[in-house]
């Protein structure tokens, strides 16, 4: 089968490569594979969505749902531009198969390299910037490749797209639970900043949200970078219950995740005061690990376990 051609990107704040290639055929280990090509949206731009579906995948049975960020690097690293991929289809069928997890299925949205960092912004944390605080942050993404002109977040709009047209599509057309305790969100990098805002912004749609590496700085520096803050802030104001939600977060501490644990720190203290306890909250180091997909695969079985423990 062949698919459209794409821009495809680095995954969470790698360099990314911009050429124009064919986007490959995914293959799973596992579990079967359904793909919504260049998905319409009054929101934002067209995208693949990649819809993977466990061993057995019966209309009979209801499965609980995960969505996940940056969709193109989750499940075949031969299709990938640096040869890695989370690999979710064979931690997730794994776990699902042993009866560690409730069934679940995995919506993989791809992201749009030159919006990828406006998409994945929370855009109400944006708007507290200052004028100043807000032309430093253009400066750096620029220098950094990530954008091109004026740094302007569309998260809102990214997380309309989810919730008012992914997740009716996914509820109508596959056998799910479409409640709170069943909807999940997931994300690494970037992909984990936008997936606690999801959260935050949607309580009453997801239940629980698995950040790993979260990329707190906003940028892609410490010095003179207000932005952590203004996330702390914001979280203070925002986080959902405790009582019905799940939070995940993690860590390594090399390459660019060498820039997190104290800004993770400062969260942990955050939900600690929320009311977050283990129970409902987990927040763990990977000391030696870097900021990779393999880095994410090796670890991915924890907040799946974790927030779709059976």
């Amino acid at each position: 089968m062949l698919y459209k051609k794409l821009t495809l990107f680095s995954f969470a704040g790698m360099l990314c490569s911009l050429g124009i290639m064919k986007a490959q055929k995914i293959t799973v280990s596992t579990g079967t594979m359904q793909r919504l090509e260049s998905f319409p949206s009054k929101y934002i731009d067209a995208r693949n969505i990649d819809i993977w579906l466990p061993k057995g995948y019966s209309n009979k049975v209801k499965y609980a749902v995960l969505y996940m960020h940056d969709g193109q690097m989750l499940f075949d690293p031969t299709s990938t531009w640096n040869k890695q991929a989370w690999k979710v289809d064979e931690v997730a069928g794994k776990l699902i198969e042993e009866q560690k997890t409730k069934p679940f299925i995995i919506v993989g949205i791809w992201n749009n390299s030159p919006n990828r960092h406006p998409e994945y912004f929370p855009q109400k944390v944006y708007k507290t910037l200052s004028k100043e605080e807000k032309d430093f942050t253009t400066k750096k993404l620029i220098e950094k490749a990530r954008i091109k002109s004026e740094f302007q977040p569309v998260s809102d709009n990214y997380l309309k797209f989810i919730v008012n047209e992914v997740k009716p599509y996914i509820d109508s057309h596959f056998s799910t639970y479409t409640d709170v305790s069943n909807t999940y969100i997931a994300g690494s990098s970037m992909g984990g900043l936008i997936s606690l805002y999801a959260l935050c912004e949607y309580p009453n749609v997801f239940g629980g949200a698995a950040c790993l590496s979260t990329h707190w700085t906003g940028i892609y520096q410490l010095e003179n970078n207000s932005i952590p803050e203004h996330i702390n802030d914001y979280l203070k104001n925002n986080l959902p219950s405790p009582k019905n939600h799940k939070i995940y977060f993690d860590h390594g501490d090399q390459t660019l995740d060498a820039l997190y644990p104290t800004l993770q720190d400062k969260i942990d203290i955050i939900m600690k005061n929320k009311g977050y306890d283990t129970n409902n909250w987990m927040s763990k180091t990977f000391h030696g690990k870097d900021h990779s997909e393999n880095a994410w695969h090796d670890r991915f079985d924890i907040p799946l376990l974790f927030l779709l423990k059976k």
